[in-house]
């Protein structure tokens, strides 16, 4: 199911409806929704297809987005969202792709072979909200020391009184 909706101004400007064109044609296979908000297009989509629209939004040369800026996980507790933020260098349009874990199974597949910059990214997501990436090359430790218990992103990570001396 594909959708549209028109950002906070209420209205819809030429680029971002043709940047939806060019975004929706492609995807058109997959289960998606489409938002526009601001200056950037918000694609929802299952995390059982992020590598297929990866590979879609990064090597078609309509959308050509080779750079992912940023991907973070977010603790709603109800569900682990993570958001895929990119950019195209050449044609200079903005994507965000979001999807949804379950908070007590959060899987999903690495993005590594697409974006390879995303290795760090993922190492985070993992270390801070227990996001187990699979086929990633080397799910390491980034932030966190080999053995520490728990995943202090989680809003249910226990932390404990502090008191300085």
């Amino acid at each position: 199911m594909s959708m549209i909706s028109q950002g906070k101004d209420g209205l819809m400007h030429s680029s971002k409806s043709s940047l939806y064109d060019l975004v929706a044609e492609p995807l058109s296979e997959f289960d998606v929704e489409i938002e526009i908000s601001m200056d950037e297009m918000i694609v929802k989509i299952n995390h059982d297809n992020i590598v297929p629209i990866a590979k879609i939004v990064k090597f078609d040369s309509r959308l050509d987005f080779n750079y992912l800026r940023c991907l973070s996980a977010v603790d709603y507790t109800d569900r682990i969202e993570i958001v895929y933020h990119l950019f195209s260098l050449e044609k200079r349009h903005k994507l965000i792709l979001k999807t949804s874990l379950s908070p007590e199974n959060p899987t999903i597949s690495s993005i590594v072979s697409v974006w390879p910059s995303s290795n760090w990214f993922e190492r985070e997501a993992h270390d801070l909200y227990g996001v187990e990436f699979q086929n990633h090359p080397a799910l390491s430790p980034l932030l966190l020391y080999d053995g520490f218990e728990g995943h202090p992103g989680l809003k249910s990570f226990p932390f404990y009184e502090y008191t300085e001396w």
